[in-house]
């Protein structure tokens, strides 16, 4: 079934808006979705009707909060198809990469160990892994990419040859080339390398827009955060094995994620609230919870067929605009809907600069991925991104406003 855009766009009144007397077009879902409201009103009935904080409390109302924060907890396990103990609330997946980089590399990677990484991922998750690495004194390595946006797995089976490689972390979608990563098969490279091998993914750009199945991606963990889903910000998740969670240490202590204290020690809770020190994000949970409900309503497969066919149309239109130029896999199959692009002669800031005069949200920079800049050697570029809420209709004003950045900078 399609995605039915009008009744989604129905359900954000922030689409309403007019910017500088344009209709407001939003293509930074990459960065951030909009929050529809049935994601507010969750937020909302906990704050109004349900307020009271979890894990402590025997009277009702306190029952009824834990029940819509663990009940999170399984909706989420549920739309990833992962086991619910295993799924760590986080602040957003820059926590949850910080978290297994602290709990399990610090811990069980040492000199003899490698740590593979690759040059199209997310600072997020590079830089925790990169730290922890030099702290243990392991190597790190990372897989490049071809001339096409796709990882050279030529390369990458070369940097395992030597059996070396115990930890590997590499994204699911990237948020600036839009490739799409064949998960499962990079896992069965790492693990028949390595059998022991632990393998992480970010997923922060592939659990709102792809069905995902953890248990058949066959990887170890996998990191997501809820303001890219329809969700609110300030919540994010760890979904792991939960074996791989019994293996590692908390990085952050005190509060509900103890068993018992001494004055000179503790122990500490079952997994996963061993890893949730403090007051959690209740009404985040809450938000999130209806956001995945949301689109689950939607289909997942339909998600991704909406998109599929916008970024098709999506690169389309920027071919038709002269000297524009497309970073990332030109088969849609191969990528995702976060479209990055240059224009010939002017700076990524003025493209954005233009096209927000008229109402249209892009991201330009580096998007958080140095590296991969370096290697498309650029400083930057422009990316717009679709979701549920985008057509073909926002397309236009996208391409007016490039033609129209072309001709003025052009003078």
């Amino acid at each position: 079934m399609a995605i039915d855009v009008a009744a989604v766009r129905r359900s954000l009144p922030i689409l309403d808006r007019e910017l500088d007397g344009h209709r407001l077009v939003y293509l930074d879902s990459a960065a951030s979705s909009l929050t529809p409201e049935p994601v507010l009103d969750a937020m909302d009935r906990y704050y109004r009707w349900s307020r009271s904080n979890v894990n402590r409390g025997v009277y009702p109302l306190a029952e009824e909060a834990t029940d819509l924060y663990e009940g999170a907890r399984t909706v989420l396990a549920g739309f990833l198809d992962a086991d619910p103990t295993g799924v760590v609330f986080t602040k957003n997946a820059t926590e949850a990469c910080n978290l297994l980089a602290y709990g399990y590399v610090r811990a069980h990677l040492g000199p003899d160990d490698v740590l593979l990484s690759t040059v199209m991922e997310h600072h997020a998750n590079l830089v925790p892994f990169t730290q922890a690495a030099a702290a243990v004194g392991a190597e790190v390595r990372h897989v490049p990419i071809t001339p096409d946006g796709l990882l050279d797995l030529d390369a990458a089976a070369e940097l395992l040859a030597d059996g070396r490689v115990t930890f590997a972390a590499f994204v699911h979608v990237s948020n600036v080339l839009g490739t799409i990563n064949d998960v499962p098969r990079l896992t069965r490279m790492v693990r028949d390398a390595n059998d022991r091998a632990v393998v992480h993914v970010d997923g922060a750009q592939a659990a709102p827009h792809l069905p995902v199945s953890f248990r058949d991606l066959g990887i170890d963990s996998y990191a997501i955060t809820g303001h890219k889903m329809l969700g609110p910000t300030g919540i994010g998740a760890l979904v792991a094995r939960p074996e791989l969670l019994e293996r590692m240490e908390p990085f952050l202590t005190g509060g509900d994620m103890i068993r018992d204290v001494t004055l000179t020690g503790a122990t500490w809770n079952d997994v996963p609230h061993k890893f949730e020190a403090g007051t959690p994000m209740i009404a985040e949970a809450a938000g999130l919870a209806a956001a995945v409900g949301l689109l689950e309503g939607y289909g997942m497969a339909a998600v991704r067929a909406h998109e599929r066919e916008l970024t098709a149309q999506l690169l389309d239109a920027l071919g038709t605009v002269a000297g524009v130029t497309v970073h990332g896999p030109k088969d849609v199959d191969l990528r995702g809907g976060a479209v990055s692009f240059a224009l010939d002669g002017i700076h990524p800031h003025d493209v954005g600069a233009m096209l927000g005069s008229r109402g249209v949200c892009v991201r330009v920079g580096h998007h958080c991925t140095k590296p991969l800049m370096r290697c498309l050697d650029v400083a930057a570029t422009t990316r717009a991104s679709s979701y549920v809420y985008n057509d073909v209709d926002d397309l236009e004003p996208l391409v007016d406003g490039l033609e129209a950045a072309a001709a003025f900078f052009a003078r």
